[in-house]
């Protein structure tokens, strides 16, 4: 997530270079064909372009506004596990109580309160672990993406295998080596929560309806996890996004030949006008391409792009919340923006 004004011009410029160079060769050739080999023929009448360039835009904003929608549903999620999390914060340190049949000492139960924090603590690491995994259909694997993240920011939870020591940060080791050989480490997570809820309903130590409610709560834990799977695993539909980026192309590839036909006109004027094609259709072209750029950076919000929501600086802005809950001291400090981008 950008946390600054905007992004400044020469990031933009940066990121769309490529771009940039091929829709101006793109307006550089037929121009030059006209001009100098005299091929009048290239001109073609603006309107069939104007047609294109409208249906271009029309599905460009649609796909745009689509996108705009899976990163705003990803951000409400994640609103939502920040506020169940504080809810399950309190019931770790309120709901568990000593009783007649088993009397427990404060330091026991809040060992108790401690572990049940931290584990899910654990299991909001191995779940952004898991939604930063790489899918066919991402982009971060595209050179433009690679180098603006390599010289603007980093993203933590890139290399997979930083899991295993993360979760040691905040669970036993056993139970790390446990949920480690498992397919879905944030699902068994829950479920090593669920067990020692069970433990502790059994042993006394949580009252019948407050163990209902922290099942409860760890009920809506997977419905969210669930959520952002569903968004992680099921992408803006490529037929949708396969017309918007084909005709795309193909309006940029017929907008200098239409362009000429414009500037034809005011050629009898002066015989180097027609050369003003080159700038005003590399312009428009780069318009629509980065219209295009923009809505796939917006279209998987959990992949470590740029442009994703913070899951980084959402978990640690829970842990911080949790871990003051205890009284803990030495509180990790907020995850801070790197190159205006914040994880």
């Amino acid at each position: 997530m950008h946390s600054g004004h905007h992004y400044k011009l020469k990031e933009l410029l940066f990121w769309t270079r490529r771009d940039i160079f091929v829709v101006t060769l793109l307006s550089v050739v037929p121009t030059a064909l006209y001009a100098l080999l005299d091929w009048k023929w290239l001109a073609i009448p603006w309107q069939p372009i104007a047609i294109l360039g409208a249906a271009a835009a029309f599905i460009v904003g649609f796909r745009n506004n689509a996108t705009y929608d899976r990163a705003w549903e990803a951000r409400k999620i994640w609103g939502a596990i920040v506020n169940s999390s504080r809810s399950w914060g309190i019931m770790c340190k309120d709901f568990v109580r000593a009783s007649a049949e088993n009397p427990i000492s404060e330091e026991e139960r809040k060992l108790i309160s401690k572990q049940l924090v931290h584990r899910h603590v654990g299991w909001l690491t191995a779940l952004r672990y898991q939604l930063r995994q790489p899918r066919a259909w991402e982009t971060m694997a595209q050179p433009h993406n690679i180098e603006y993240r390599e010289t603007h920011f980093k993203v933590a939870e890139c290399h997979v295998d930083n899991m295993g020591p993360e979760l040691q940060k905040h669970m036993a080791k056993s139970e790390v080596e446990y949920v480690m050989k498992k397919v879905n480490k944030a699902t068994q997570i829950i479920n090593l929560q669920s067990k020692q809820l069970k433990d502790l309903s059994e042993q006394g130590l949580i009252e019948n309806y407050r163990y209902v409610e922290m099942e409860k709560m760890l009920v809506d834990f997977y419905t969210q996890q669930g959520k952002c799977e569903r968004i992680k695993n099921y992408p803006y539909p490529r037929q949708f996004a396969t017309l918007n980026l084909f005709l795309v192309r193909l309006f940029v590839i017929m907008l200098p030949f239409g362009m000429l036909q414009v500037f034809e006109e005011l050629v009898t004027m002066h015989h180097a006008m027609i050369w003003l094609t080159v700038p005003f259709s590399a312009l428009v072209a780069w318009v629509f391409t980065t219209m295009e750029r923009i809505g796939e950076a917006t279209e998987n919000p959990f992949e470590g792009n740029a442009n994703d929501v913070p899951i980084t600086a959402l978990s640690r802005t829970i842990e911080i919340d949790l871990k003051d809950m205890l009284d803990e001291d030495n509180l990790p400090e907020p995850v801070q923006p790197a190159g205006s981008i914040l994880m």
